[in-house]
């Protein structure tokens, strides 16, 4: 029997304890209880959260690639993916400029790391010297070269989400001009997505245990009072980041006929998974899925989220300039206006030219500071230990931000249902929305049948 959600007063509600949000939540507060009180035995539930990510790792790329390819193939006009990408890319570097200089002008006026006079010599620069490693072998032309799998197979298996999108682009284009001959292939790759999000939906039943384990490590390997030792950052960042989403990707909203609010609590399932796990891929599958359910047309979703995961990444961009102010700051290093409008310029590059790197917020980071010379890549140590609990609220903002990339991307280019987009986002009842279809909310079903 197929579960319904409730639109109205007469409809059977479904027990609160069946949703996914409340099970994941509980599991975090269970999770963060444990490691508060018993934190060895916390640390040790990390295999549960890492279990849970790579289980959603494993089905991201036949997601991409089925729903971009059967997408693309069933276009007409081949231009049309151009002219979205375009559309997109145009987006993402307007946005994450903003969030970019927005980081800079908070770091400037909060100055959370004046009056540290923390001396770089003394500073364990082997803790970070990995990151800046990774960042070194980052180019912009190795990175674009990179796009291009070697092989199709390493394109699946090697987990870079570029690399899958640039092969499933392609072989949705030779799809979509094979005609006739193409439509039995069509037809298939039809059938596997069922299967396929069918799986994401048994996948994310898991989804509270992951979150427990995820928590348990965190409190219990770097405990709460991590945070107090460098409140200001941490509390800086915090408030950037929700200023970021309910002003500007608010603002943004509102132009496009939504409200950023409505939107956060429609998703808040994916929402609680990038919390309770510190992976914001955790919720790509069902970020898809959710998307296309309110309205938004299947292939600009294909093209815009996957793309927004590597390009499109707010609470990033956000990070880094304040992060980068505060470590000249804390060491005394004065920076003058030209430059930081060298740091500026160099992030804007590096946050693309490092992305889909593990850890890329971290290692972006120190591709910034290195070009800046006055600044001691170093001082990244002083960040080390709170840098798990600000990468949770980097994923959140990169989360909703490419929601509401998709969404506009979406309208600009004619692909946005506004009736279903209404209705998803409870802006008012379905009965007076302008096609009157069936009054279910159209969000995609996690709980378990009963």
């Amino acid at each position: 029997m197929t579960r319904q959600i409730s639109t109205g007063s007469s409809d059977k509600r479904v027990g609160l304890h069946r949703h996914l949000y409340v099970q994941v939540l509980v599991a975090i507060v269970c999770g963060g209880l444990l490691g508060y009180f018993f934190p060895r035995l916390g640390a040790d539930m990390k295999p549960l959260g890492d279990a849970f990510v790579r289980l959603v790792k494993m089905v991201i790329a036949p997601v991409i690639f089925l729903t971009i390819s059967t997408g693309v193939g069933g276009l007409r006009e081949g231009g049309k993916v151009a002219r979205i990408t375009f559309k997109a890319l145009a987006y993402f570097i307007a946005v994450s400029t903003f969030a970019l200089v927005i980081g800079l002008v908070v770091a400037n006026v909060f100055q959370p790391g004046a009056g540290m006079n923390i001396d770089p010599a003394t500073l364990q620069a082997a803790s970070v010297s990995q990151y800046a490693a990774k960042a070194h072998a980052q180019t912009p032309a190795g990175f674009l070269v990179n796009i291009i799998p070697e092989t199709v197979g390493g394109a699946f298996t090697g987990g870079d989400i570029l690399q899958v999108l640039f092969f499933s682009v392609m072989f949705g284009l030779a799809l979509g001009m094979s005609g006739e001959r193409g439509q039995p292939v069509r037809e298939f790759l039809d059938s596997a997505s069922s299967v396929v999000f069918r799986l994401v939906a048994i996948l994310m039943r898991t989804a509270p245990i992951g979150a427990f384990g995820a928590f348990a490590f965190t409190i219990g390997k770097y405990g709460v009072g991590t945070i107090a030792h460098l409140a200001g950052l941490v509390g800086a960042f915090y408030l950037t980041a929700i200023v970021f989403v309910a002003v500007v990707l608010g603002a943004i909203g509102w132009l496009n006929g939504f409200s950023i609010f409505r939107l956060v609590a429609y998703l808040k399932d994916e929402l609680l998974l990038v919390l309770g796990t510190s992976s914001s891929e955790a919720a790509l599958p069902n970020l898809m899925e959710k998307l296309e359910a309110a309205g938004c047309e299947k292939t600009i979703v294909g093209l815009v989220v996957p793309t927004g995961y590597s390009f499109n990444l707010d609470g990033t961009n956000i990070y880094m300039t304040l992060a980068a102010l505060f470590i000249a700051q804390a060491t005394g290093v004065h920076l003058s206006l030209p430059d930081q409008l060298l740091l500026l310029a160099v992030a804007i590059l590096s946050s693309k030219g490092a992305a889909g790197v593990t850890g890329a917020g971290f290692i972006t980071l120190a591709a910034t500071l290195s070009v800046v010379p006055s600044v001691p890549v170093a001082g990244m140590a002083l960040i080390l230990g709170v840098d798990r609990f600000m990468s949770e609220c980097r994923a959140l903002t990169n989360l909703i931000g490419n929601a509401v990339a998709t969404i506009v991307v979406a309208r600009w280019e004619g692909g946005l249902d506004k009736g279903r987009l209404d209705r998803a986002l409870k802006s008012r009842p379905a009965a007076e929305a302008p096609d009157r279809r069936p009054t279910e909310v159209p969000q995609p079903s996690l709980e378990p049948t009963p």
